[in-house]
């Protein structure tokens, strides 16, 4: 078994070797190791540079799991916690996906309902900000539907990370299928995505993106879109452009 020490050399080693994008600012990554977990702490500029350094730090031996922990660099004003946390319950209020869901939110310690459920089988989500940090917990019907929350948290203006607790009950098996049909759901959701335009296929949690998109920008956001989906762990961009 290797000591500790020996798992951290091997873990910033593998950072070393992150083809980081986010090249505005150098990336700031502290790790500690507690009972084989390593906890990753900083800043990146960008959340293709978090997820490529989280996914290279699974493979390190003697890694159990990964806690992710890194925040997205403030790239303009900064956001207090009450407007991230409004922020992000607007969202979940306006998802036609989270209609029926009964919605709260943290503040100073206390849960304030935001909207009660609708129906029997609607599931439940809490809102908690911290630092930028956005802390979702509670219960949804699907894996598509808690990664959907996710993405949701990362489109509100000042997140700097998300830390996605909710369950599915019943519980379902994660796959590389489950992925693609988040991914396609959240597509689905984004209002400056043309969704039926997109294909979306993965394999071994690296998505890989075809269709067209109408310019640059939009092409970038279906990408940006994929980097957010929790547990994918790289994407290829091979959407054409088109008039």
């Amino acid at each position: 078994m290797l000591s500790s020490e020996a798992v951290l050399t091997q873990a910033r080693a593998a950072l070393a070797h992150v083809p980081y994008q986010g090249h505005q600012i150098h990336p700031t990554i502290h790790l500690r190791l507690s009972d084989g977990a390593l906890i990753l702490e900083g800043e990146v500029a960008d959340v293709m540079d978090k997820t490529r350094a989280t996914a290279q730090l699974r493979r390190v031996d003697g890694v159990s799991t990964v806690i992710d922990h890194l925040r997205i660099a403030h790239a303009g004003p900064m956001v207090g916690d009450g407007d991230v946390r409004a922020a992000v319950c607007e969202r979940l209020l306006n998802a036609i996906d989270f209609r029926n869901c009964k919605l709260c939110a943290k503040v100073k310690g206390q849960l304030e309902p935001v909207r009660e459920a609708v129906g029997e089988r609607s599931g439940w989500i809490e809102v908690a900000v911290h630092d930028g940090a956005v802390m979702l917990s509670g219960q949804v019907i699907s894996l598509s539907h808690m990664r959907l929350a996710g993405v949701l948290a990362w489109w509100s203006r000042g997140c700097r990370n998300v830390i996605n607790d909710i369950v599915v009950a019943p519980a379902e098996a994660d796959s590389d299928e489950e992925l693609s049909e988040a991914l396609q759901l959240v597509l689905e959701t984004d209002p400056f995505v043309d969704a039926a335009r997109i294909r979306v296929r993965t394999e071994g949690r690296v998505v890989t993106l075809d269709g067209y998109a109408s310019s640059d920008g939009a092409r970038k956001q279906v990408e940006r879109d994929a980097w957010y989906v929790q547990g994918v762990e790289n994407v290829i961009n091979h959407i054409a452009l088109s008039s």
